[in-house]
């Protein structure tokens, strides 16, 4: 019996630490209507003319996407497919939290999209300048 209740707790823990491990990572997002990174469009970051002039796009929320348990607002239906076809390619760092607190230790801070760089190909976002 003593083994049985021994093999039911082990299991039982082994299911909750796997669903842990496979849990959905948060991605910063508005309290009200879980929306991604202030509603900025996250494709528009990769654009030449974007980065020239170091504006983030506001999104429209006729044009979301759901991903990860947040709506991710796009400028037009060319980005939305963009993004649904390849998240992973176009989600900040950090799914959109500031990059520089979670690098000192401070934990999830959430961003609104407008202050960003790119390091290494990769776009961080951050909660100020």
């Amino acid at each position: 019996m003593k083994n049985i209740a021994l093999r039911l707790v082990t299991t039982l823990f082994m299911l909750f630490v796997s669903s842990s491990l496979f849990a959905a990572e948060p991605v910063s997002k508005s309290y009200f209507g879980s929306v991604a990174i202030g509603g900025m469009d996250t494709t528009a970051y990769h654009q030449p003319e974007v980065q020239k002039a170091h504006k983030a796009v506001m999104g429209d929320s006729q044009f979301t996407v759901e991903w990860k348990d947040a709506k991710w607002h796009f400028a037009s239906q060319a980005s939305a497919d963009k993004f649904a076809a390849d998240p992973e390619r176009y989600q900040p760092q950090y799914n959109g939290f500031c990059s520089n607190a979670l690098s000192l230790g401070e934990g999830l801070i959430k961003t609104d999209g407008t202050v960003w760089e790119f390091f290494g190909g990769n776009l961080h976002l951050f909660y100020a300048e």
